[in-house]
């Protein structure tokens, strides 16, 4: 036989049961207690109700007047039963000093023994005891009746224990009603409370949102992406692995409550992610990345927060110029074929008119043209990487018509730049500023760019790149190396992120990034980067080669 097992209840379920248990278990303990103490209580107080009424009897000089008479009885059972109506006791008996009694709420009982202790009251004193006389369990009080000084009679008053079970069971009543509303008030307020937190968890039990959250931490970290989740006052929520990567972020500083704008990220970024619009695919620069950044806010009314996604395109973005590069190069090579090709026939004809010495003479010419150009860039520029760049965009240059010239002051030796400094950024760095020129240096008289390149004395690398277009203006010297700024028509790939990503690799090698006028129009802008990594290895291997003693007089 199967038996189904039951469904595990929802957290909502849980909490329910588990509060109305506890109120129900403080409801009952209170009462059980208050009951106990309104039993004493009422114990208590029904032992001086007894004394009151069995010293007022005892005093009363009717009492002892009937008491010398020859039959007490016929006048003590009228005002003993008067008593006992008017003050709610069960019972007064009044007796001879030998315990007999003249009174008694059963006339049957009248002149039998008293059932009960009389010793102390035969001396003189008042005293109240829990006794089980003909009536039952009673609390009763006993006191004696002087005479002057000669005790003549003995008065004793009680109520039953039964009458004082039934005045604490009216109590406990009403206590155990006004607990009960308690308890449904509890239930009610615990019922509601509890529909709106299965609101909230969407009906989801403990497990099911454990469950949840070992996905969602799982699920954070295996994302590659970077994740960053606001609140209402813009302050980091949450942030995966991938986030903290992106913005710079120490894997072990706690960023969780800070507030954005103190993430140290570039202005453009932060103003970004402050923004309370959405951003869609928006690129933007950290400190060597670019990435692309969407801010989505959270749905729910008031503002409670935005969720930004940030994906990592710097490679992408260098692959795409590196793209344009080869586009670029493959409209020069075509364009140089086309020319070496009308150049070809041109010597071909000279042959087939039997010029052959102008023939030698025009090729030789082109060669030497070709081969001073290339003799000219390597000169100046040893290194393999940049020289290049640097023929290559020779050619892009002259393809559009503007002349790209590398100064002869230029001088950068193969093997002088250290490896803290590689030539991917040097590229990134030349590169666009080169490609900045050209483009500002097209459509004026004699376009021309200027390209220097050399170390000076205090172990920099200054780059520099001067145009002949119509320059920059001085209050835009700074926001030209801001993501987006331009002052062309916007392409297919956008605009803007050419000099901000110089502007990155310069900074992320501690270099300085200017721009000033040149005297007769154009733009110059310079890029210093320090050596001084290159310069302490050098000095390292001197050190050791001395201290080998193979060293000697550089």
């Amino acid at each position: 036989m199967r038996f189904a097992l039951p469904r595990p209840r929802s957290l909502a379920a849980q909490l329910f049961a588990m509060q109305a248990v506890l109120i129900a278990v403080l409801v009952v303990g209170y009462a059980l207690f208050s009951y106990v103490g309104d039993r004493s209580q009422a114990e208590e107080a029904a032992g001086d109700q007894a004394t009151a009424v069995t010293l007022s009897v005892a005093d009363s000089p009717s009492v002892r007047e009937s008491i010398r008479t020859a039959d007490p009885s016929a006048t003590l059972q009228p005002y003993a039963l008067a008593v006992m109506h008017d003050t709610d006791v069960d019972f007064v008996t009044i007796m001879d000093p030998r315990g007999i009694r003249w009174t008694h709420p059963d006339p049957d009982q009248i002149g039998l023994p008293f059932r009960g202790h009389t010793a102390r009251a035969l001396e003189g004193h008042t005293f109240t005891e829990t006794y089980t006389g003909t009536l039952g369990p009673s609390v009763r009080a006993v006191a004696p009746v002087l005479d002057g000084d000669r005790i003549v009679g003995l008065v004793s008053a009680g109520i039953r224990v039964e009458e004082i079970s039934q005045r604490a069971q009216g109590q406990l009543t009403a206590l155990l009603a006004a607990a009960a509303a308690a308890l449904g008030l509890g239930a009610i307020g615990t019922y509601v409370i509890n529909a709106r937190l299965r609101r909230h968890t969407h009906g989801m039990n403990a497990s099911e949102l454990s469950h949840m959250h070992d996905y969602h931490q799982a699920a954070l970290h295996a994302v590659r992406e970077g994740l960053l989740m606001l609140d209402g006052q813009y302050r980091v929520a949450l942030i995966n692995d991938g986030g903290r990567e992106l913005l710079g972020v120490a894997p072990k500083e706690d960023v969780v409550g800070r507030s954005v704008a103190a993430l140290g990220l570039p202005a453009p970024l932060t103003g970004a992610l402050l923004a309370s619009q959405p951003r869609v695919d928006e690129v933007h620069l950290t400190a060597d990345r670019v990435v692309v950044v969407n801010t989505s806010p959270v749905s729910g009314g008031e503002r409670r927060g935005s969720v930004v996604t940030l994906r990592d395109v710097t490679e992408l973005q260098s692959l795409t110029g590196e793209l344009d590069s080869e586009r670029g190069f493959t409209q020069a090579l075509r364009s140089q074929a086309h020319e070496a090709a009308n150049r070809l026939h041109t010597v071909v004809s000279l042959i087939e008119l039997g010029r052959s010495e102008e023939a030698v003479d025009f090729a030789t010419a082109e060669l030497e043209l070709a081969q001073a150009l290339t003799d000219q860039v390597v000169a100046a520029v040893g290194e393999p990487v940049l020289a290049a760049l640097l023929l290559g965009k020779t050619a892009q240059a002259n393809e559009r018509g503007v002349e790209l010239v590398v100064t002869p002051d230029s001088r950068l030796d193969d093997g002088l730049l250290p490896d803290t400094l590689p030539t991917r950024d040097l590229v990134t760095v030349l590169g666009n500023l080169i490609d900045n020129a050209v483009d500002a240096a097209l459509g004026g008289i004699g376009p021309r760019v200027t390209v220097t390149a050399l170390t000076d004395t205090d172990a920099e690398l200054i780059l520099r790149v001067s145009d002949t277009g119509p320059g920059v203006d001085p209050d835009h010297a700074e926001a030209v190396f801001q993501r987006g700024f331009t002052t062309k028509p916007s392409g297919p790939g956008g605009r803007g992120l050419g000099l901000a990503l110089v502007r990155q690799a310069v900074d992320r090698h501690g270099g300085t990034l200017t721009v000033t006028s040149e005297e007769g129009g154009g733009a110059r802008f310079e890029a210093r980067l320090p050596l001084r990594a290159a310069t302490g290895n050098r000095a390292t291997a001197n050190d050791a080669m001395a201290d080998s003693g193979t060293g000697g007089t550089a």
